[in-house]
């Protein structure tokens, strides 16, 4: 087996896909970092409540992580064939068919309730976080605009999921009215 370290990254530097190196104080590192982070939250959330959903979603991460690992001039190359729109309905879907179970929401939730339900508001806060990362990169390119599409509605498949577990758990949502 082939050791796990390389010693490559020792000087504060690593590989972008296609080889190119940059500091690991470079922007781009914290915005796919945060994408990493984000995966490892949804498994925990996959070991309180298995929803195999969350599995592709974790698998979709990887390819949102790869594209924010790729220089601009490298995107061509590696993601061209690259498409979110089939994933992006999948994910509206999966909102609706919870959504429509669900009561209204007149006031603000507390992310609490069970490990289930806080983690999944764990994955929601760090998938705006990492949305709110992407946004500083150049959105007019159509990529980064598409990652924006499905880190928001990622956030709001998981804060709809936070809520379905409540419902599917017979937790009460807990509010608090801020007016």
């Amino acid at each position: 087996m082939p050791k796990i370290y390389t010693k490559t990254g020792d000087t504060g530097f690593t590989s972008l896909v296609g080889g190119s190196r940059i500091s690991k104080s470079d922007a781009i590192l914290d915005v796919y970092g945060t994408c990493d982070e984000l995966n490892a939250h949804i498994g925990a959330l996959i070991a309180e409540a298995n929803i195999p959903f969350l599995t592709e979603i974790q698998e979709k991460l990887f390819i949102l992580g790869g594209i924010l690992a790729t220089p601009q001039e490298k995107y061509e190359q590696f993601w061209k064939e690259v498409s979110w729109d089939s994933f992006l309905s999948k994910i509206e879907k999966e909102i609706d068919t919870m959504a429509e179970t669900l009561p209204p929401l007149h006031d603000f939730l507390l992310p609490q309730g069970s490990r289930a339900i806080a983690q999944a508001h764990i994955c929601r806060t760090v998938c705006r976080k990492l949305e709110r990362k992407i946004s500083f990169f150049d959105t007019k390119k159509e990529h980064y605009l598409a990652l924006l599409k499905i880190t928001n509605r990622l956030g709001d498949y998981l804060f709809i999921l936070a809520r379905f577990l409540h419902k599917k758990t017979t937790v009460d949502e807990k509010y608090v009215k801020i007016r």
